[in-house]
């Protein structure tokens, strides 16, 4: 098959398309043929070495964690899907003609490939989010780089369980994210007062999606490090406050919960830009850039 690996760390220019075997479907796994998969800020940081303090890789590695496809293999034990069945969810070196799934459900017949692709990691860091900061119905959440994938799964979970939100993003999202049920305000200086006019009663807790060296200035919005947590910025910790780790909590409990508000219309994503397999290099880079509107997909014949 084809499949996209790095055999050094480095740029975007490191990534190699390359003819590799297939892999198998192991004991309570699922291969799949894949037609999407979804780009993540971890694989391009994998890639460029900054998981090396903290995660083993051995070279050549694949890339991507995360997948659509229909199943053409089922491993031992699993029960429950047949090989025709199209799906998603959380898999290795998901970038490839071919993938093995180790967490999934069944995709809803109207979701296509592309959308059901770029899911996972969104819902379920979304969810994990959410819970670590501790926000209820009621509360106003503040969330920081509000227009990526991560931070439109965070507004659509967060308006479902009652709370209000600020987002941040550039002045052409703003409309993005009122779609969302959030009031936009912009990033960068002022941004306290901006966010204060918007919430005189104040803001409970705060999410730092874009990594963006912003943990100040939300501990000093909310008021308590305790209530401000990052799922970008690994010196959160180092102010008080919280980073958000994996590995996938619950993961077929949540990838069955995105499944039914997207069958139901209540939870959408945005598939800002879609590429071939041999276009993974630029789509690294542009997620890299930190302006995407949405999810970036790569789309797999």
């Amino acid at each position: 098959m084809r499949a996209v690996q790095f055999s050094q760390y480095g740029g975007p220019e490191v990534l190699r398309v390359v003819e590799i075997a297939a892999p198998r479907a192991g004991a309570g796994q699922i291969r799949i043929s894949v037609r999407a998969a979804g780009v993540n800020p971890s694989d391009w940081k994998r890639r460029a070495g900054q998981y090396r303090a903290f995660e083993a890789l051995t070279l050549p590695a694949g890339v991507g964690v995360e997948a659509s496809g229909v199943v053409d293999e089922v491993g031992r034990s699993v029960r429950g899907v047949v090989p025709g069945d199209a799906v998603f969810g959380f898999g290795e070196n998901t970038v490839a003609q071919n993938a093995v799934l180790t967490h999934w459900v069944h995709k809803p017949d109207d979701l296509p490939f592309e959308v059901a692709g770029g899911l996972p990691v969104i819902a379920e860091t979304a969810t994990r989010a959410l819970d670590d900061v501790g926000a209820k119905a009621g509360d106003t959440l503040l969330v920081s780089g509000a227009a990526g994938g991560i931070g439109s799964a965070v507004m659509q979970f967060a308006r479902l369980r009652g709370i209000n939100v600020i987002g941040t993003a550039s002045a052409q999202n703003h409309d993005y994210l009122r779609s969302f049920g959030a009031v936009p305000t912009t990033y960068g200086p002022g941004l306290s007062d901006r966010v204060r006019a918007l919430a005189p009663g104040g803001v409970d807790a705060a999410l730092d999606i874009a990594g963006s060296g912003i943990i100040p200035a939300l501990i000093d919005i909310v008021g308590d490090a305790s209530r401000v947590v990052s799922v970008a910025d690994f010196s959160a910790e180092q102010y008080g406050a919280r980073f958000s780790r994996g590995p996938p909590r619950h993961p077929e409990r949540i990838l069955a919960e995105v499944a039914r508000l997207c069958a139901d219309g209540r939870f959408r994503l945005n598939v800002d830009r879609t590429f071939g397999l041999e276009q993974t290099a630029e789509a690294q880079a542009v997620s890299a850039m930190g302006h995407v509107t949405g999810k970036l997909v790569i789309s797999i014949a």
